[in-house]
């Protein structure tokens, strides 16, 4: 089940509960900048300064205070005090508090643009990509695509290509970034179908679940007119998940400081 308006149960169906919480920056004010900001640890404050463009470091903020603000929704723990490691390729995951149970926290960020998902255990990617970024549609379908999605965006009439490129584009970042395994994933090992949507792999399912897309769950999504977001869940049992996909509650998040 998917549901595009707030949800904030906790208690219900945990287990199998997602959420993800995207944020337009064209509605952040001056304002709200040094209050998100704020939610940030000493390391991630400094890695904002560091960038050149106002425009990156603002996406890069505003990322890391969703993301904080929405482990603080979930176990009321406070924002500032959420730590992190990072994977083998580079995948943060969340370092729960003693005695609080197993999150996975994802996060992204573009032009205008960040969402985090959250989920219990379970593997969880989301993407977020600007649709009028300035990219080679075709060179980078050979270099990443399947025969398959090249055909289907072959069948693309012109003033469609960019969008369907970049929703294939997003659902194969986001399993990518759910495997944690980074780009040693080859993105032409496995393709998308979009009506209906279904990842299909080129190897056949092996006792890796990763590659068995019965344990998959997609979805993507148009959070405004210019962005693509998808969400990527390995469970075992996809039609049990609780899915929430809404615009992050700045007000609410900009009072936690």
């Amino acid at each position: 089940m998917i549901t595009d308006h707030p949800s904030p149960s906790m208690e219900s169906n945990i287990e199998n509960r997602v959420n993800v919480w995207w944020l337009d920056l064209a509605t952040v004010t001056d304002s709200h900048w040094s209050i998100l900001e704020s939610l940030l640890e000493v390391e991630e404050k400094e890695r904002a300064q560091r960038f050149h463009f106002p425009h990156d470091r603002h996406a890069y903020i505003a990322a890391h205070a969703v993301t904080r603000a929405l482990l603080t929704q979930w176990t009321g723990h406070d924002a500032s005090a959420w730590r992190f490691t990072i994977g083998a390729y580079g995948k943060p995951e969340v370092v729960s508090p003693p005695n609080q149970p197993g999150l996975r926290i994802n996060l992204s960020h573009t032009r205008g643009m960040v969402a985090a998902a959250l989920t219990r255990h379970h593997d969880i990617g989301v993407d977020v990509e600007w649709l009028e970024r300035q990219c080679d549609i075709e060179g980078l379908a050979q270099q990443v695509f399947t025969d398959e999605e090249r055909a289907l965006l072959g069948n693309t009439p012109v003033d469609k290509k960019q969008d369907i490129f970049l929703t294939l584009w997003t659902l194969k970042e986001a399993y990518i970034k759910a495997i944690g395994k980074g780009l040693s994933q080859p993105l032409n090992a496995f393709h998308f179908d979009l009506e209906p949507l279904a990842i299909h792999f080129k190897a056949p399912p092996s006792n890796d679940a990763q590659n068995d897309p019965e344990t998959w769950w997609f979805h993507h999504a148009h959070p405004t007119d210019t962005h693509r977001l998808a969400l990527a869940i390995r469970h075992p049992n996809p039609s049990s998940l609780d899915v929430t996909v809404e615009a992050a509650p700045l007000d609410w998040i900009t009072g936690l400081r």
